[in-house]
């Protein structure tokens, strides 16, 4: 049988990398043609990406009713990855502020807390039953399936807190994400 580390656990670190790698190589290959510019502009397509996803967040919670709920998840996990990619490049290695590395950091572990919910949880959670099941079936009693399944039950409980770090980081970063913007548009003399 395979854990439930190496088979939802591993896969999700893959995907964090993904992102973390996608960023570095896109901040250097802009360092590299000489296009930094373009990087001090991607936080607003970045931004707006973020902002549209929240369409899946009303909708789940009854604020507008079009639209179907599984086609707007899907868009959501796809425009807050792409979004934030946009807005980790956008970052990249400068230490000037600590406004935009403070949203920066507060996005990155909302990030997280969203693939946690996606990937491994609900896996994770099948995963566990699948097994419980599959050991009663070879004639264990329930409490013995229980305890061979024990460690990885203990495993999804802890991801089940993950909605109460979600939404609270998100307004967190939502909140450091407006006042860098604010700044910007106060010290670059826009307004």
């Amino acid at each position: 049988m395979t854990s439930l580390w190496r088979q939802h656990v591993l896969p999700f670190s893959l995907l964090v990398g993904m992102l973390a790698a996608a960023t570095l190589a896109g901040d250097y290959l802009l360092h590299r043609l000489n296009l930094v510019w373009v990087g001090r502009y991607m936080g607003i397509p970045g931004t707006i990406l973020i902002i549209g996803s929240l369409v899946y967040s009303l909708r789940k919670r009854k604020f507008i009713t079009t639209g179907n709920a599984k086609s707007l998840l899907t868009l959501h996990e796809i425009g807050t990855w792409l979004g934030s990619l946009m807005v980790l490049i956008h970052a990249g290695i400068h230490f000037n502020a600590i406004l935009p590395w403070l949203a920066t950091v507060a996005m990155g572990v909302n990030v997280i807390s969203g693939m946690v919910g996606k990937l491994l949880l609900d896996r994770s959670r099948r995963h566990v039953q699948g097994q419980r099941d599959s050991f009663q079936l070879r004639g264990l009693s329930r409490p013995e399936a229980e305890q061979a399944v024990f460690w990885d039950a203990v495993a999804v409980d802890a991801m089940t807190l993950w909605r109460k770090v979600h939404i609270p980081i998100f307004i967190v970063f939502a909140t450091l994400a407006l006042g860098h913007i604010i700044s910007i548009f106060l010290f670059w003399g826009w307004i």
